[in-house]
């Protein structure tokens, strides 16, 4: 079980890495397109759509991805100082009652409404010969799926927490350097009880 846990936890992560190169390619696209209206006169009709489905592509593939690394907003001004236990337990509650029909909905109309999509190769009304629109509608199920997924892994760790008292550890990811690690890397503790001890008496 801690297996596949592991599993599905590290795909997501992978997948909402892989993803997150969509603000580098949505931050290119906008600038060429901005250049091409602007300095050339030439703007593109399909432009607008392309970035909002990029932009929607990113922002439901990242969802499992952050769920799994807890960086959802949360209105958590009391809920960090609850223990580990108390915590676990609003947390099942809340997935229970309103994550997992949320998400098993979206799947479920999700599907329908690509499939309806590419049955007719929908493509945007907004500008004659806009952009195909079913491969992005596409990815509303599958973002439900990965959501899904990642659900049954928060449900896991929330009963291991309920058991354990606290929290299971989880793979490391990519962090930002905080104050703590910047002095470990230039060993500025050692400067600053250097600078605290007080010189030896002069004779």
């Amino acid at each position: 079980m801690q297996k596949l846990l592991l599993t599905i936890d590290r795909v997501n992560t992978k997948i909402g890495q892989l993803f997150g190169w969509f603000v580098l390619a949505l931050t290119l696209f906008v600038t060429y397109e901005v250049v091409s209206r602007y300095a050339f006169q030439a703007p593109h009709a399909w432009a607008f759509d392309a970035m909002n489905m990029m932009y929607g592509t990113l922002f439901m593939m990242a969802g499992a991805y952050t769920l799994s690394k807890n960086g959802h907003v949360r209105g958590d001004v009391l809920y960090g100082f609850f223990p580990p236990r108390l915590q676990a337990g609003l947390d099942l509650s809340l997935y229970i009652l309103f994550y997992f029909p949320g998400v098993i909905a979206l799947c479920w109309a999700g599907y329908y409404y690509a499939a309806e999509s590419w049955a007719i190769r929908e493509t945007s009304s907004l500008a004659s010969g806009g952009p195909p629109l079913y491969p992005f509608k596409a990815i509303i199920p599958i973002a439900g799926i990965t959501l899904l997924l990642q659900g049954f892994v928060e449900v896991v760790y929330c009963v291991a927490c309920l058991k354990r008292g606290s929290w299971p550890r989880r793979d490391k990811d990519v962090e930002e350097v905080d104050v703590d690690k910047l002095k470990d890397m230039v060993h500025a503790e050692d400067i600053t009880t250097a600078a605290a001890t007080p010189a030896p008496p002069q004779r």
